[in-house]
């Protein structure tokens, strides 16, 4: 695992996370045969419901340790077609899955787990008064959008469009979690972001729904990688994401069910 760390820590924008096992130790025994590390490139939106996942996932399996590299999809597909070492890949749309799948990066189908859906982050009390998107571009409101090339930011974009509203946004971020993070030290009046990112802050900011972000909900797909260093512990990890515990926790943090579940 040395080597998949130091990997992983020349990458840019790469943020890992390992979780130690708190099931037990490696001498109570795994009759499931699932051993060793799992290293799971996950969206930036999925930091806490996977990092919860994660360690049920270690408790249910003693001795494994689940390492988490969260950023945006968009990077992480990326990272992942230029030879990072990596098991599982959750992404927060299917076109960056799409990146990877057209590369004969992934074992089979992905298949969607959850849906998000976006909503308008303002700090604690409003105190720009924001109450819907056109509000969004009044003069003097400053707004942070994800870029374009990144899932949250693809989405804004067509909500925008879909209501007719034009910004100019202060700054345009990386991730969904950059862009939260400009509401809650009070860089900006709004930012548009995820239903699950507003729950997760909720101590720091508050959510402003709109109708409009109906015409870009987003489904989240998993897949196990070609090049999964540890295969079975990987799609071990992916039947947990999409098991009924794993649905538990996900819906919890604010994520929608798949279609027709």
């Amino acid at each position: 695992m040395t080597r998949i760390r130091a990997a992983l820590a020349v990458l840019p924008m790469v943020a890992t996370l390992g979780l130690a096992g708190c099931g037990g130790d490696a001498g109570d025994g795994d009759t499931s045969g699932v051993t060793g590390t799992v290293t799971v490139f996950a969206a930036a939106s999925l930091t806490e419901s996977f990092t919860t996942l994660g360690r049920q996932f270690e408790d249910a399996h003693p001795g494994v340790r689940v390492t988490f590299n969260f950023a945006g999809s968009s990077a992480l597909a990326t990272q992942i077609t230029q030879g990072a070492p990596a098991d599982v890949f959750a992404s927060a749309a299917p076109r960056n899955m799409a990146t990877v799948t057209d590369a004969g990066a992934a074992v089979g189908s992905p298949t969607v787990f959850a849906r998000n859906q976006l909503v308008i982050a303002v700090p604690k009390g409003n105190p720009a008064g924001v109450g819907g998107l056109t509000d969004l571009s009044r003069p003097g409101v400053k707004v942070a959008l994800c870029a374009e090339q990144v899932p949250c930011g693809a989405a804004a974009t067509r909500v925008l469009g879909a209501a007719g509203v034009q910004l100019t946004p202060v700054t345009l971020e990386q991730d969904v979690k950059g862009a939260l993070s400009k509401v809650t030290l009070g860089e900006v009046d709004a930012a548009l972001v995820y239903r699950t990112d507003v729950r997760s802050a909720a101590a720091k900011v508050d959510g402003v729904e709109f109708p409009e972000s109906a015409h870009a909900v987003n489904d989240y797909p998993v897949v196990v990688l070609k090049d999964a260093p540890n295969p079975t512990a990987a799609r071990a990890f992916v039947d947990h994401v999409r098991s009924d515990q794993g649905r538990a926790v996900l819906t919890d943090a604010g994520f929608q069910p798949p279609t027709g579940s």
